[in-house]
């Protein structure tokens, strides 16, 4: 017969020492990184290759290199016709230094620098409440981000109001045309990419038919192929003495090149809906505009965060294709000024690239990390 058995502690368990602390940079690198003999083999090939590649980098961009000067003699050998003695080889920080109003704004007047200037600071006085996600008011914080500081920062960017000289978007460059037409290509293809996934979901044919056309069309040819219509064959098809100015032709096709690409994230998103999402929104009794505005499309985006964000880094590195039509971006500022014959060497060039893909890096990992920081902020659907 089975035996009914019963234990009743009389007294209280002993106290336990605390347990040992997990977590250590020991611990993290044996679990990482030698957890088996191939991560060990691996790690110890990887770390081979870092003692080995690091040091010479490090020395040619920040021991060995120039960090002032006013020409090339600060950049180059004796043998070159510097005054650096011959095999010395180091990255000219000097160059960059001496070009850098033309790389933040192109040749835009010395004297009226301030105005971008003036227009950055308040984009980003109004860009970081805006990421932060406690901060109240973000619809009027988005009114001014979105609406208002765009038409008052071109007019004091361009003039022609409040008494200030026009400077014509000809003269605009470098990062601030890097920055200006991202900004816009953002601001223009997230709504209007919502618009045209919407369109090709919905049952009216009309509607439905545009979308797919108009996405289908524009996705497949490239960006430099919108660009070079936009500059190019557009104004041959304007009334004889009508023009378009040319900055304003390219910020029209990039944001509608992304749209195209955004309505295809955006209706990935829509299709992972849960119909019951759907028919709970009908019971009810919300129509349609509000189950979107109110249910499906705050879910819908959420879930394609990281293809959103990827399409921004992107279009972001993408406005350097605007070269082709005589505008100078960042990328196209530096290599610009790569044939000033002051500054020609053997070290400028790589220089200047470096520069330019360090920028390109910064912003766009910049908005890599706040898009992980977005999803653990709106990862709410597991959370007990």
């Amino acid at each position: 017969m089975a035996q009914d058995l019963a234990y009743v502690r009389k007294e209280m368990q002993a106290q336990q020492p605390a347990p040992k602390k997990e977590g250590t940079a020991i611990q993290w690198v044996k679990a990482n990184m030698f957890a088996t003999p191939k991560d060990s083999i691996l790690s110890i090939i990887a770390i081979v290759f870092l003692i080995w590649a690091i040091p010479p980098m490090v020395e040619w961009l920040l021991i060995n290199a120039a960090w002032t000067g006013t020409d090339r003699a600060t950049c180059a050998t004796i043998a070159q016709g510097g005054i650096r003695p011959d095999g010395w080889s180091g990255a000219c920080w000097a160059f960059i230094g001496n070009k850098m109003d033309q790389i933040l704004f192109g040749r835009y007047p010395d004297p009226w620098l301030w105005r971008p200037i003036l227009v950055a600071v308040v984009f980003t006085a109004l860009l970081i409440p805006m990421l932060m996600p406690k901060v109240p008011h973000k619809g009027w914080n988005a009114l001014a981000l979105f609406i208002i500081l765009p038409i008052i920062g071109f007019f004091i960017i361009y003039g022609g109001v409040f008494g200030l000289p026009v400077v014509d978007t000809s003269d605009w460059g470098g990062l601030m045309v890097t920055l200006i037409l991202s900004y816009f290509a953002i601001a223009v293809s997230l709504p209007f990419g919502i618009l045209l996934a919407l369109g090709r979901r919905s049952k009216l044919p009309v509607v439905r038919t545009l979308s797919i056309m108009f996405i289908e069309v524009v996705r497949g040819v490239p960006l430099i192929t919108i660009l070079f219509m936009a500059s190019v064959m557009l104004p041959l098809f304007l009334p004889e003495g009508m023009t378009i100015n040319k900055f304003l032709r390219a910020i029209v096709g990039v944001s509608l090149f992304i749209s195209a690409y955004m309505a295809e994230v955006i209706r990935g998103g829509l299709q992972a809906m849960p119909k019951g999402q759907f028919e709970g929104a009908a019971s009810l009794g919300l129509g349609y505009w509000q189950t979107m505005r109110l249910i499906i499309l705050p879910q819908a985006i959420k879930l394609v965060i990281p293809a959103i964000v990827n399409q921004f880094i992107s279009i972001f590195k993408d406005t350097s294709l605007v070269s082709i039509i005589g505008m100078f971006d960042l990328l196209g500022i530096i290599k610009f000024n790569f044939t000033d014959s002051s500054w020609a060497s053997p070290v400028t060039p790589i220089t200047g690239l470096i520069f330019a893909g360090l920028v390109f890096w910064v912003f766009c990992f910049g908005m890599s990390r706040y898009s992980s920081f977005m999803e653990r902020h709106l990862d709410t659907g597991h959370r007990s």
